[in-house]
């Protein structure tokens, strides 16, 4: 048993009683959202929270390379709520979009349970290739080199050579005389390489992570429209409904991380992306079965149009679920390497070494993976279009209130991209943090409790017990994956407190407005940052951080979260009207986008290098992170500052609204 496992039950039976408690008081419809979104939430967080490990340690992919697409992923996972948001506003309705786009998503995340033989990293040294064996996953990850039929470790070093330079390379440890290799291997006097990898197997994975973006931009605008959709326009409930609905998507992506995590450690990464699809699979059945309790919302707004003819004889409605499928089709093709831009990019590469030098380091945009640069145009023309339509709409059918409104929220969406640039972080840099540089070990010493053995399993084999006294173990440490349950953990305890605190400020007319709310979530995720700097300077003599330190930014990341996230969510029903409510849904998503494209930039330049899906030199990645992660959390604080300054004069634009 997992101790992960065993606090995650204490930390859901506790909250949940409270949470089922004040879903009374608001519409049934909630309660069908809360447990729908929540499986929706499991699948999702559930493959995410294992992915760039399966990219860097299955496939083998070069830390640029793997956040570049992982980035290039999530953008598309919130760009295409623009479409899936557009389509239920004209055609489809909520209700209907969401149900499609959840069927999308069962099939994804079941074809990422798909799993191959990994590839294999080689070194080739004087004309001789040799390979390296791995076992195990994530930080479990044991790699050694094969000379002369023998493994041996090996790890990042540097030696003095006879001009008395010190010189980086690659030290085999315990090397016997006369190998073929030497002890040690300078820099660029080896070559480092992948084979194995089958390209149909990436191009299931592809496929998979296509029928997913592709779900999500059905299924994310909707459902949170539908939760707005059950209040009045006036009624105090909005802000403490999406954040008990906020509670629920966290609860989901709570028990993601630790199961899936778990399975993906112990089992294989089939298993964990197994469990996600299952769980996709229970919220489509959740959300068919609750549709009496939503009490009409997220109908069609014309029915009738949709039973009207279109393509190929097909009525309107199964020529936009056909168009969906071509539009899967169509981001499968995004995912493959184009060669188009492999042209272009080649040549920027061609460009760039023949100024200057062929050993020159390339520019961040040109080492990522070739969709990457084509998810950034895409990025761009489907903000030119919908901004572009809302902006129209503004003039055209809006009162100065409306526009000024409508204004206020596309600030405050700008304003979050910030937010989720860092805070994003978690599936990428953060979550290779933990696995790299971050001591997983929740006890130092083994702790004995009657029958049960609480502690890591090295300490389990290292302790003697009396004879016919075998105890109970439990696992006392985090996997890197699990890690990730720290913000959802969070979420579940402090959710039904921001809940009632919203309320309780409304009620006695303190309640912060929204500009000043998202101005302290922007300080609060770049403190988060600065206190992994200060771990790091905390480091121990493995360069890992003290699993506290992540804890605590975690931490300020959820409170962050919880003053910006559901807070947004009811800002942006409450600040549009009715006819683009889901479009500006779509926008806030939109964010997110740009957010996700940006930060694989950020990830990237926490990159390592790597052998076969380990770290070569865990000082150096130890020193670019704490580099970098107080770059950004510098950056964060000083937007969360200048925000504060102008929350009153922003606040105007809600004309009264809080």
């Amino acid at each position: 048993m997992n101790i992960v496992i065993l606090g995650g039950i204490l930390i859901t039976v506790l909250t949940l009683i409270p949470v089922l408690g004040q879903l009374r008081q608001h519409p049934r419809g909630l309660v069908i959202l809360f447990f729908a979104e929540m499986w929706e939430r499991f699948s999702y967080y559930g493959m995410r929270g294992i992915l760039i490990f399966y990219l860097t340690q299955h496939f083998l992919y070069s830390d640029g390379f793997a956040n570049g697409m992982y980035g290039a992923y999530t953008s598309l996972v919130y760009l295409l709520p623009l479409i899936g948001g557009f389509i239920a506003d004209r055609y489809l309705g909520t209700r209907k979009a969401i149900a499609f786009g959840a069927l999308l998503l069962v099939g994804g995340h079941l074809l990422m349970a798909v799993e191959q033989q990994p590839a294999q990293q080689t070194l080739t040294y004087q004309g001789q290739t040799y390979v390296f064996e791995s076992e195990g996953r994530m930080e479990r990850r044991e790699v050694e080199i094969v000379v002369g039929g023998e493994r041996y470790a090996f790890e990042g070093a540097t030696q003095t050579d006879a001009a008395g330079q010190e010189v980086n390379g690659l030290a085999i440890l315990d090397l016997p005389a006369g190998a073929p290799l030497p002890a040690f291997l300078p820099e660029g006097s080896y070559e480092l390489g992948v084979e194995g990898r089958q390209p149909l197997f990436e191009g299931v994975m592809l496929f998979a992570l296509a029928l997913i973006a592709a779900g999500v931009g059905f299924l994310k605008p909707n459902i949170s429209t539908i939760v707005g959709q059950l209040y009045p326009g006036d009624d105090p409930r909005r802000d403490s409904g999406f954040t008990l609905y906020y509670y629920g998507i966290n609860l989901g992506a709570f028990w993601a991380s630790i199961l899936c995590a778990w399975l993906g450690l112990e089992f294989g990464w089939w298993a964990g992306f197994g469990l996600a699809g299952i769980g996709m699979a229970l919220g489509f059945i959740v959300f068919v079965l609750g549709k009496p309790l939503l009490e009409g919302n997220g109908e069609p707004p014309a029915p009738e149009r949709l039973k009207e003819k279109g393509l190929f004889g097909l009525s309107k409605e199964n020529t936009i679920y056909l168009l969906g499928v071509l539009g899967v089709i169509a981001v499968f093709g995004v995912f493959q390497a184009n060669a188009a831009v492999r042209t272009l990019i080649d040549g920027a590469i061609g460009a760039h070494q023949a100024a200057n030098g062929a050993e020159a380091a390339l520019p961040l945009g040109l080492a990522l993976a070739d969709f990457f640069v084509v998810v950034g145009v895409l990025l761009v023309v489907g903000s030119v279009m919908v901004l572009g339509y809302i902006f129209r709409y503004m003039a055209a059918r809006c009162t100065k209130q409306e526009s000024d409104r409508l204004l206020l929220a596309l600030i405050l969406i700008a304003a979050s991209v910030v937010f989720w640039t860092l805070f994003e972080q978690a599936g990428t840099s953060l979550n290779q943090f933990a696995e790299r540089s971050t001591d997983l070990t929740v006890m130092a010493q083994p702790l004995s409790l009657g029958p049960f053995f609480i502690g890591t399993p090295e300490q389990l084999a290292a302790t003697t017990f009396p004879a016919g006294q075998a105890p109970i173990f439990i696992d006392g440490s985090f996997g890197a994956g699990q890690a990730q349950s720290f913000n959802s953990g969070f979420i579940l305890i402090f959710a039904p407190l921001f809940a009632g605190l919203w309320a309780w400020l409304e009620r006695r007319k303190l309640d912060p407005n929204d500009p000043l709310k998202f101005a302290l979530a922007l300080i609060q995720v770049g403190a988060g940052f600065l206190v992994l700097v200060l771990g790091a300077n905390m480091a121990g003599a493995d360069y890992k951080v003290p699993l506290l330190f992540l804890a605590l930014a975690y931490l300020l990341h959820t409170t962050g979260e919880l003053f910006l996230s559901p807070v947004g969510l009811s800002m942006v029903t409450k600040l549009s009207p009715t006819a683009v409510v889901s479009t500006m849904m779509a926008v806030w998503f939109l964010s997110s986008a740009w957010a996700q494209w940006i930060g694989a930039i950020i990830a990237a330049q926490t990159g390592a290098e790597t052998v076969g899906g380990r770290v070569l030199n865990p000082a150096q990645a130890l020193a670019t992170y704490a580099e970098v992660f107080q770059s950004i959390g510098l950056f964060a604080i000083g937007v969360g500052v200048v925000l504060a300054v102008l929350s009153p004069f922003l606040h105007r634009l809600s004309h009264g609204s809080r």
